[in-house]
């Protein structure tokens, strides 16, 4: 921004990557629809000294690179890029915390408003595994949780809408930010952080947002009611994460007094996690009222499977001791060995090895039974060399004991030599 000359110059370049037989690729024509935000959180009207004054919100690059100038900018706005997903690109914008918290509070672009929240989320919980790790506690996410507040409390945006707002990234997204020396069990106690700060400082507003958009009457399939109940089941998850008895009992009554799918397997997710007689008294309580629907109970294996509780990995080898399942039903196996491996982060990659060995174990049972089942749960194990060091060390010695073992299929063989290699 030139204060004195009240423009805004706009610079961007277009990376090309070489593919087979195309190593010099020509510039794209990439249409970019565009907001700049003034302090006030509106959009500027932007004109350019090359469109005789006429107001613009798409720019089109057709360069490898170009800059575009905008004129009447009193003061340095925020950019919004992109918007409407105008070209099917990748945008490396790296703007500063505090632009992000601006566009979470004030983006017209609702989809550039996610990705901001997105953003800033991920840069809180990147910091908070490296503070973890070093044994610190991590800053305070303030401005994050203000500015989160200002959208998750604006009654004009829609319900299915804010419930995104308040989905936090994965820990699969995190993983793949961070790229190596990835510690699993820093991840998941940064992102309870996160969600433990969120619910202590919004409490008010989440317990609101959960009464307010209760679904009364009938069920409904439809866009209104499907999003007030996420827009409430999100609230009530990270009030959850405080972990008050209060806490507790609201998912317990949620849970008690569901009447649909969505409401009661949000909660027993919820008490699965939960330290206590409650846990138990759900989860008995869902298979007596399901044991006859086979389906419904592969969610009920998936969610134990899933927990993070540290008894997690003893409940799954109970589990197979279950009347109701049988490593001979791959879909009993998907449910629950698969669920453990593939979404239990912090219990399969234990730093004793003992989910490695335990998943191992299971591949080469499952590989008398159904090789192509048990080449596709050892998959599981693709990502070992992005652990940190220690898990990487025990993760690779379980891996080269399985590719030793004898009358392997081919395979299980084929899968354990290429993650190997």
């Amino acid at each position: 921004h030139d204060k004195r000359h009240k423009t805004v110059d706009l610079h961007i370049e277009q990376v090309l990557p070489p593919t087979p037989g195309q190593p010099k690729k020509k510039p794209l024509h990439i249409p970019i629809r565009l907001g700049l935000l003034g302090g006030d959180g509106k959009d500027l009207a932007l004109v350019t000294a090359t469109h005789n004054s006429t107001p613009q919100e798409i720019i089109e690059l057709t360069k490898r690179s170009e800059t575009f100038r905008f004129t009447g900018i009193d003061a340095r706005p925020v950019p919004s890029l992109l918007r409407g997903f105008s070209a099917p690109v990748n945008l490396t914008l790296d703007l500063a915390d505090d632009d992000l918290q601006f566009l979470m509070a004030n983006d017209s672009d609702l989809f550039n408003r996610w990705q901001a929240t997105q953003d800033y989320a991920s840069r809180i919980l990147i910091d908070a595994v490296k503070a973890f790790r070093s044994g610190k506690r991590p800053a305070k996410p303030a401005a994050f949780i203000a500015a989160l507040k200002a959208t998750i409390t604006n009654e004009k945006l829609e319900p299915a809408y804010r419930a995104q707002i308040l989905s936090m990234p994965a820990h699969g997204d995190i993983a793949r930010i961070i790229g190596q020396d990835v510690d699993p069990a820093a991840i998941h106690k940064a992102s309870i952080w996160l969600a433990k700060s969120i619910a202590t400082e919004l409490t008010a507003d989440l317990t609101a947002l959960y009464t307010k958009h209760a679904v009364k009457g009938k069920y409904s399939p439809d866009f209104t009611q499907a999003g007030k109940r996420a827009l409430r089941n999100r609230a009530l998850a990270i009030l959850f994460q405080r972990g008050s008895a209060e806490d507790t009992a609201r998912v317990v009554a949620h849970y008690n007094s569901a009447k649909n799918a969505t409401d009661e397997i949000l909660g027993l997710a919820l008490l699965s996690n939960a330290r206590g007689p409650e846990r138990k008294a759900a989860l008995d309580r869902f298979f007596d009222r399901w044991k006859d629907d086979h389906l419904v109970i592969d969610s009920w294996f998936g969610l134990q499977a899933s927990s993070t509780l540290s008894s997690s990995l003893g409940t799954v080898k109970s589990l197979m001791r279950h009347p109701a399942f049988a490593l001979t039903n791959p879909n009993k196996v998907r449910a629950l060995l698969f669920t453990f491996a593939g979404s239990n982060p912090v219990n399969f990659n234990r730093p004793d090895g003992a989910g490695y060995d335990f998943i191992a174990d299971r591949v080469k049972d499952l590989d008398a039974i159904n090789p192509q089942v048990a080449a596709r749960l050892l998959g599981a194990f693709r990502s070992w060399r992005a652990l940190e060091p220690e898990r990487r060390k025990v993760a690779k010695k379980t891996l080269t004991a399985l590719a030793k073992s004898k009358k392997l299929s081919r395979d299980v063989y084929e899968i354990a030599s290429k993650i190997l290699d």
